[in-house]
């Protein structure tokens, strides 16, 4: 078959199987994701079919669906709440990675992969999904509950320190050492700084010259800077996918609103074959060995995450119902992690099975947890509440009752309620 008509009939069954895969997912009301990578596993290096023909182009639309996925994240957020949420939630961020990176980075070093190996496994399971866990909330209707805020907080810190995380371990991967580390993390830091310095004093002017009534002018213009600067962000060593970060939150108002509409359709599909090229870059005989220690890991993380969600509810003032169902729906990880994981798999390719077989866990776990956290712990707390009162009632059915001559006004009230 001619090497064209191969990409094509390769590329519209990939395409097609997304899509069939996407509607099932909707139907049975679970995350794509995990589907995808397991299309993926399937029809990959070792899977039932291999793709041959497709597999150049697959790798540059991955690409793409990262810088599209970040642009997107980007667009929904303001610089200035990023800021506010930078001051007000900077304590549960810290908890947050102190609670969810250590198991990551504990397992990497117990695996053996070294220091590199072990950021990186710190950073799959620290960042939370923060699409899955987008729609989980609106699934359930719980987008005005009083915990909501909250987990976007979490969720804002941990994209914020994306922009951080991203460039020093795509530094540290590259291996330039400390010296090259510390001036690619000085490098991410200023460039942060600078976009939000021009996002909070002229957001609106740079909006204003990438802004047009035309739709085509406007997707063409939004996604011709993205890429750019992405290309200049990954020449720089900061990482294209935080250089489209940035992009994202550079632009607001109607413009961000009108840049959303027109690229979400374009970033849903690259990002689909984003997790199948990762799935394809894995091998499934390479998973079945890593589930023990995936599974494990899931477990810790689980318990992390949802006391990072209690303790960032409990600083708020939200009840304890609240906190629960915020720890809860911290859970899921998803395409950072994935992310992370593509970026480490070419120094450290044993990482792609754990995080393929850890996300796969989390990605349905998560939204579970969402649902049944908070009903579990309300259970679980009456029934101990039942326990500690048994001993006092037991005491009270054991001392005498007065007789009617010595009841006290008081006491004669209460018998009589």
């Amino acid at each position: 078959m001619h090497d064209t008509t191969a990409l094509l009939v390769e590329l519209g069954s990939v395409i097609l199987g997304l899509g069939i895969i996407g509607r099932f997912a909707g139907r049975i009301g679970l995350s794509p994701i995990p589907l995808y990578l397991l299309a993926g596993l399937a029809f990959g290096e070792g899977g039932l079919l291999p793709l041959g023909a497709s597999e150049e182009f697959t790798a540059i639309g991955a690409e793409i669906g990262v810088i599209l996925l970040l642009l997107l994240l980007g667009l929904e957020y303001s610089a200035s709440e990023l800021v506010t949420s930078l001051k007000t939630q900077y304590p549960s961020g810290a908890v947050d990675f102190v609670l969810n990176a250590t198991p990551g980075a504990a397992a990497g070093l117990m695996l053996g992969w070294g220091p590199v190996g072990a950021v990186a496994l710190a950073g799959v399971t620290w960042i939370s999904s923060s699409g899955v866990i987008a729609k989980v909330m609106t699934d359930m209707g719980r987008l005005g509950n009083r915990e909501t805020p909250v987990i976007l907080g979490v969720l804002v810190i941990e994209d914020l320190a994306m922009a951080v995380y991203l460039p020093l371990l795509t530094a540290m991967l590259a291996g330039v050492g400390l010296a090259g580390g510390s001036i690619a993390l000085l490098i991410a830091l200023g460039t942060v700084g600078f976009v939000l310095y021009l996002a909070l004093r002229h957001g609106r002017l740079i909006s204003r010259a990438v802004s047009s009534d035309n739709p085509e002018m406007l997707l063409l213009v939004v996604l011709g800077l993205t890429v750019l600067v992405a290309g200049v962000a990954q020449q720089l060593q900061v990482s294209a996918a935080v250089g489209a970060f940035l992009v994202g939150i550079a632009l607001s108002g109607e413009v961000a609103e009108g840049a959303r509409k027109l690229l979400t359709p374009l970033r849903d599909l690259f990002a689909a074959v984003f997790f199948v090229f990762f799935g394809l870059s894995t091998d499934p005989a390479e998973i079945p060995p890593v589930l023990l220690p995936a599974a494990l890991l899931a477990i810790v993380t689980v318990f992390t995450k949802i006391g990072t969600g209690w303790y960032a509810s409990r600083r708020a003032g939200i009840g304890p119902r609240g906190r629960w169902r915020a720890g809860g729906t911290l859970v899921a990880r998803g395409e950072f992690s994935i992310v992370i994981a593509g970026l480490a798999v070419a120094t450290e390719p044993r990482i792609g099975p754990i995080a393929t077989a850890y996300v796969l866990i989390l990605v349905i776990v998560g939204p579970l947890t969402a649902r049944w956290t908070e009903p579990v712990a309300s259970k679980l707390q009456a029934v101990l509440a039942g326990r500690g009162k048994k001993p006092a009632a037991a005491a009270a059915e054991e001392r005498p009752m007065p007789s009617h001559d010595d009841l006290t006004p008081e006491h004669a009230g209460r018998e009589s309620d």
